[in-house]
């Protein structure tokens, strides 16, 4: 019988590594350190919910509708994830702060109708590869 693999200890809620791998065909085993990947030391609840926003193809309406939740539940939940893969989730000031102004962008098509950049170096500036 085969296990999930816990992120966490137990115990004292630390990280967990592998210290055995064994091949399923031959037997052969491998010991070390292994370290788990950051998406397997989530929580089972948090794994599935990264599961679901992934077949949504990153909607989180797609998420609201299968989960029967409101909208700003869906987003806590996407927050929680995101504080327990160890970051912090953005504001809308920096999500904002990325996005370009439309008089940037203006700029950009008005530069691209001049002559002054190709269309290939337009694309990447309004999708902020460069600014």
């Amino acid at each position: 019988m085969r296990y999930q693999v816990p992120g966490r200890c137990p115990v004292c809620g630390s990280d967990l590594y592998v210290k055995k791998l064994a091949c399923v065909h031959c037997g052969v085993m491998v010991e070390g350190a292994f370290e788990l990947p950051r998406l397997a030391r989530l929580s089972p609840e948090h794994q599935r919910f990264v599961e679901l926003f992934i077949r949504a193809e990153g909607k989180l309406n797609r998420v609201q509708e299968v989960l029967g939740v409101s909208y700003p539940t869906v987003r806590a939940q996407l927050h929680e994830v995101i504080r327990a893969l160890g970051f912090e989730p953005m504001s809308s000031d920096e999500s904002q702060e990325r996005a370009l102004s439309p008089e940037r962008r203006r700029q950009i098509l008005a530069d691209l109708e001049a002559g002054k950049i190709t269309s290939e170096q337009a694309i990447q500036l309004l999708k902020g590869a460069s600014s």
